[in-house]
């Protein structure tokens, strides 16, 4: 796509959630995601013709192009691509992240808020990864609401990768555990750069879902013991897994560990920190 106007842009994913679960026992669904900039999605767009969407691995089709196109006020023609660094189904954002490709490319000028609202109408569901700093808000994925506005992360380190089938997440899923308990815990433990209290409340918040939901056999906190991790992080609607550690502390051996334990497409990301 060399053509005169041709557009090119990269979204990040994000790696799982820190917290997700019910804002009270018939609250919303909530979220405070963690950023992975290791794993981008990118598009590129060239005007001319007819609208077309390609993108191997189906994250977006025309019809619904057109659609979302028509909500964020963008270009309803020319030819786009979208290739992901991330699994489908892994929880990492990728069905989010091809529409936020789309939007920056056709109607660049469109608002966050309104950006999220529209990707909620197209798909019934999104992650943040709309705003510039998704991880400090508290996150109603369903509706397209801030909930609440969270502390900075203090600086980390991640070690994960892809464990099990793919699981999409489906917007009309709300079993989740209630995390309200659990959510003004991190504002106070963000607030005094806490990780060590942060990345054992992301571990409770990922029990609680996996008590729930499954797998049984998910190998998460006996690799976070082995490796001497903080915490562990999950995508809780799919097959992310990951281990917290402070900044310098990633074993050696930690990837060798994970591969053996079955995790594919191995990533090591820092997140958290001042802009």
């Amino acid at each position: 796509m060399r053509s005169t106007g041709a557009l090119t842009t990269a979204v990040c994913g994000h790696f799982g959630e820190l917290l997700q679960g019910r804002l009270g026992p018939a609250g919303p669904v909530v979220v405070i995601t963690l950023p992975c900039p290791a794993l981008r999605l990118r598009g590129w767009y060239s005007p001319g013709g007819d609208l077309r969407v390609h993108s191997p691995e189906r994250l977006v089709w025309r019809a619904q192009a057109r659609r979302f196109l028509a909500l964020v006020g963008g270009r309803p023609r020319g030819r786009f691509a979208l290739r992901p660094e991330m699994p489908a189904g892994g929880g990492a954002g990728a069905s989010t992240a091809a529409l936020v490709a789309l939007a920056r490319l056709a109607a660049p000028d469109c608002p966050p808020l309104e950006l999220a609202r529209a990707c909620v109408t197209a798909e019934g569901a999104s992650d943040p990864l709309m705003f510039p700093a998704p991880e400090r808000i508290l996150w109603a994925s369903r509706e397209a609401e801030i909930a609440g506005h969270m502390p900075i992360l203090p600086r980390c380190e991640v070690l994960g990768g892809f464990h099990g089938p793919p699981r999409r997440t489906w917007p009309a899923d709300s079993n989740f555990a209630d995390i309200s308990d659990l959510v003004p815990r991190w504002q106070a433990a963000a607030g005094a750069g806490d990780l060590t209290a942060l990345a054992r409340l992301s571990s409770r918040a990922a029990r609680r879902t996996l008590a729930r939901r499954g797998p049984a056999d998910d190998p998460t906190e006996a690799l976070a013991r082995d490796l001497g991790a903080l915490g562990i992080v999950i995508a809780h609607t799919g097959s992310a897994r990951g281990l917290i550690f402070a900044p310098g502390s990633v074993p050696a051996t930690g990837a060798a560990q994970l591969r053996a334990a079955g995790l594919r497409q191995i990533v090591r990301f820092t997140a958290g920190g001042p802009a």
